[in-house]
């Protein structure tokens, strides 16, 4: 018997410009186009209701994902992930966290007047070196935990989940790419 495809989708699907275009112009557009071919997808569609909340900021309307997309939570108290991949992430921190005091030690050396200038670029590095690459939220940590429970695709364009998800074994898609499997699932039927 063959098994029905399970996604889990995250906000960054409508939100993020490069996956979201081919949906529509702002993330409202995007939810109802989606909506649209995903009725249609022999596919099971979860979103943790903590993303669910997230999209709602920026798409107030979610109403067409009503039945199409299930809101479940990852069962935190049941799933078992190995120590490594806390090992490594405590490791990662301290050396994101190192690379972040580095980057405060230059800017308080730096003796420019320009304070507004050097702040602004302070925190576009220090944002950089400290978020990009890595899980930075408990939402994220929730779409990489529930696809581990049903052993469901992960639909994001985040580094972090990217990332989380290749150590912990579970499948990703790029969310850009996403709007062609589903119009390639649609045209063929």
């Amino acid at each position: 018997m063959k098994s029905v495809k399970k996604y889990i989708l995250d906000t960054s699907l409508f939100v993020n410009p490069a996956a979201r275009t081919p949906f529509g112009n702002s993330p409202q557009e995007a939810v109802e186009h989606f909506a649209q071919l995903a009725k249609d997808y022999d596919a099971n569609f979860y979103m943790p209701p903590s993303i669910w909340k997230e999209l709602s900021n920026f798409a107030p309307n979610l109403h067409a994902l009503e039945g199409i997309v299930k809101r479940k939570a990852p069962n935190i108290y049941s799933i078992n992930l190995p120590a490594a991949v806390f090992y490594e992430f405590i490791d990662d921190v301290r050396g994101r966290v190192n690379k972040g005091l580095r980057l405060a030690e230059e800017f308080a050396v730096d003796n420019r007047p320009d304070n507004d200038e050097k702040l602004r670029k302070l925190r576009d590095k220090y944002r950089d070196s400290m978020r990009t690459g890595i899980v930075d939220s408990k939402e994220d940590f929730e779409i990489v935990l529930l696809a581990f429970e049903l052993e469901a695709a992960i639909v994001t364009s985040d580094e972090g989940i990217f990332h989380l998800a290749n150590k912990v074994g579970c499948e990703w898609i790029d969310a850009s790419k996403f709007h062609g499997i589903l119009h390639r699932k649609k045209k063929k039927d």
